[in-house]
């Protein structure tokens, strides 16, 4: 994500964040059903934050108009100290997140951590007895999102995914996917995921990591390798930019992948299946390739450009990194674009005459009013349903941008079996679904 994509992500989720309080005037946010909801609690749920950056301290301090903060959980003391401050400074402080698996009083955890460490702090949540709401993209394999889906299954877990634009209380998604789903736009033959192109570095120099992170428990199953930093340009191999290195995260296919791809499977119900087969009809990596993995280990690595097309047995999904940043259905009568500033289309202009019904918009949201996806979850907490952002269907979306990663990764098309989730007559390319942990960091399922 690029720095100015960064301060648009945070510019919505902050408005998401505004909205609670009732700025937006429309009949399908805050009914009286969304406010008995709410007022129903008669107790406050306590939870801990694992994963203290930016991100991690933004989604508690949300959290916080609806739970008491119990614990705060980092690798790096100084964002673990920070976290203490915005939980009001009585919350316990730790570097181990199994202490705060241990708490008894602790009823839901919120992951903030880098991508390589959700899978693992997720499913020993679950089996402690954990509610969470864990940042996207959940999973750094398709086989981790596959134990994640079976823990889940098995223990009851109320599981939210930080994908928040399914809970976008501007509408624009909800609408978009309306339009989707109740045939506005006649049978939808392709839809394109518009995600922006990641940052490249040039050699970063190997140096002590600083005194307040703990650099092997930062990499956790990852290979045991040097701290890069450089200071003038930015330049890292933690923290924020871990994202552009395959070995923690896929780069911009599961960074904002995991909201647009999210939003085109969600709306065509395409999380009941998989693709039959996906190629890059053109990549770049910003270093060489051999046998699927990076030949230098000192910069950047994931792909900067691509253009990526995944067959479903009705629709192609495309995902590029080039055009305005959004999600473009195309249907056989009439076409629709949308992200987070606008909604677009003659299907859109016709909502002047024709308006969607309202419970068009409630059912895209489980049958509830919208509120936004942090209440969505508290809610859920106390009536144990499934919430919006599901793992389920947030799995198989994040599937799709696992498999482009894989096809770029080994250049050829990845043909594959949505029912048993593997790849067809490619060994090497099955390989790349799960990843072996490092000693001492294996999940146990």
């Amino acid at each position: 994500m690029s720095r100015a994509s960064h301060s648009s992500r945070r510019q919505f989720l902050a408005q998401s964040a505004a909205a609670v309080g009732g700025s937006l005037a429309t009949p399908y946010i805050f009914t009286a059903a969304a406010k008995a909801q709410q007022a129903a609690a008669s107790d406050r749920p306590v939870i801990a934050l694992i994963g203290c950056g930016g991100q991690g301290r933004w989604d508690m301090a949300w959290a916080k108009q609806h739970a008491d903060v119990a614990a705060v959980c980092d690798v790096d003391s100084r964002h673990a100290e920070e976290a203490k401050k915005v939980a009001g400074g009585k919350a316990d402080v730790t570097d181990d997140y199994r202490r705060i698996l241990d708490r008894k009083d602790v009823d839901a955890v919120i992951i903030a951590t880098p991508d390589h460490w959700h899978t693992k702090i997720a499913i020993e949540a679950m089996q402690a007895g954990k509610d969470l709401y864990c940042e996207k993209p959940v999973t750094l394999t398709i086989d981790e999102g596959k134990k994640l889906c079976k823990v889940a299954k098995d223990t009851g877990a109320v599981f939210q995914v930080g994908t928040q634009q399914r809970s976008d209380t501007s509408l624009r998604f909800l609408q978009a996917v309306a339009l989707v789903r109740s045939g506005r736009l006649g049978k939808i033959k392709q839809v394109s995921c518009a995600i922006g192109s990641a940052d490249q570095s040039g050699p970063i120099p190997a140096v002590s990591p600083p005194p307040e992170l703990n650099w092997e428990r930062w990499l956790g199953q990852a290979p045991l390798v040097d701290f890069r930093f450089q200071d003038n340009p930015y330049k890292s191999r933690c923290h924020y930019e871990f994202r552009w290195w395959y070995e923690y995260s896929g780069g911009k296919l599961t960074d904002w992948g995991a909201h647009h791809v999210d939003i085109a499977i969600w709306a065509l119900e395409l999380y009941k299946t998989g693709p039959l087969a996906v190629r890059a009809v053109h990549h770049k990596h910003p270093v060489p390739f051999k046998d699927g993995y990076p030949t230098l280990d000192d910069q950047y690595n994931t792909a900067t450009e691509f253009l990526i097309e995944a067959d479903y047995p009705e629709v192609k999904v495309i995902i590029r990194h080039d055009t305005d940043n959004g999600v473009l259905f195309e249907g056989e009568t009439g076409r629709i674009f949308v992200n987070r500033e606008r909604l677009t289309g003659k299907p859109v202009e016709e909502m002047a005459e024709n308006p969607l019904p309202e419970q068009a918009i409630v059912d895209v949201y489980k049958g509830k009013p919208v509120v936004d996806h942090m209440t969505n979850f508290f809610n859920c907490l106390k009536s144990r349903e499934e919430p919006v952002s599901d793992i389920f269907s947030h799995h198989r979306a994040l599937s799709t941008c696992h498999l482009a990663n894989i096809a770029m990764r080994l250049d050829r098309e990845i043909k594959w079996d949505p029912e048993k989730e593997e790849v067809i007559g490619d060994e090497q390319a099955q390989s790349f679904v799960a990843r072996e942990p490092r000693k001492g960091y294996g999940i146990s399922v």
